[in-house]
């Protein structure tokens, strides 16, 4: 019913040379606002999108999903039926300026902990380890994972540029059982089971609210709040803000400088806060 217009999308949407992680985000978001709105693309008016992201809006959804719904919206109407977007009339949901969720270590490793499935505690461990965006973390590969070095290989980010940055011991014990009891994946290291592809961002989203929930967390926990932990776990433990701002992948200093709300001291050698042991 609809798959005619997603390949018109991604077809618009290469040429434009936007990154693979986007074009896979524009899908899936699409493919949830066809199932909604159940009618064909050709009979879409304006008042449909309006009328979906309404919804998301009475529903409670946080400003990023919307934004990832209504950017995903924009683009087919704009780009790929030609109809016309009024911005004004149609807004995107401001973003909350407040300082970013952080867990403890304690409540990372209570997490990690109460999450069963192995395929999602690795990526709970991966974002975490290394300060991944959850869409950096699903488009890992095997071949991104350095044992020798401890470090991981983040390609085509948002910023894209390429990076590197740190896989802890912790971590590649995690994800070493996973590969070993999860089919020794060696192509997508977190392939879904359903299609084979890169997995969908909200699923890791749902089962991280579960998961936090089963650990009596009373935070608003997302996937987000690894990253936000990661930064903010490296300053407390002396870590430079500018070598946090390269595993971050801040080409902007002031991203990075949100995390000040913790001391900040020159530190020799870097460690994941993941190896980091809590004071007795």
């Amino acid at each position: 019913m609809y798959e005619d217009i997603l390949q018109l999308v991604a077809i618009a949407a290469q040429k434009r040379n936007l990154k693979e992680t986007t074009i896979h985000s524009y899908s899936q978001s699409l493919k949830h606002f066809f199932n909604s709105t159940n009618k064909h693309w050709k009979e879409l008016t304006i008042s449909d999108a309006d009328d979906f992201l309404t919804g998301k809006r009475l529903a409670g959804v946080m400003p990023e999903t919307y934004n990832r719904y209504y950017g995903s919206l924009r683009f087919m109407y704009k780009r790929v039926l030609k109809l016309n977007w009024d911005e004004d009339e149609i807004p995107r949901m401001k973003r909350d300026r407040s300082l970013p969720t952080v867990l403890s270590r304690a409540e990372v490793n209570t997490i990690l902990d109460v999450t069963t499935n192995l395929k999602y505690k690795a990526i709970f461990a991966v974002m975490y380890s290394g300060g991944l965006r959850v869409s950096e973390a699903t488009h890992l590969h095997y071949d991104d994972i350095s044992r020798s070095n401890h470090s991981i290989h983040i390609r085509n980010t948002k910023n894209r540029m390429d990076r590197y940055t740190i896989l802890a011991d912790r971590t590649l014990d995690i994800l070493t059982e996973y590969w070993f009891k999860c089919g020794k994946p060696r192509n997508i290291l977190f392939p879904s089971q359903v299609t084979g592809e890169y997995l969908d961002i909200s699923a890791v989203n749902q089962v991280l609210r579960r998961s936090a929930e089963r650990a009596g967390i009373p935070k608003h926990v997302t996937s987000h709040a690894f990253r936000h932990s990661f930064a903010s776990h490296l300053l407390e433990a002396g870590c430079d803000i500018k070598y946090i701002q390269a595993l971050l992948g801040h080409l902007d200093p002031k991203s990075t400088e949100i995390y000040l709300h913790v001391s900040n001291k020159t530190l020799l050698g870097i460690k994941s806060p993941f190896d980091i042991q809590e004071d007795s």
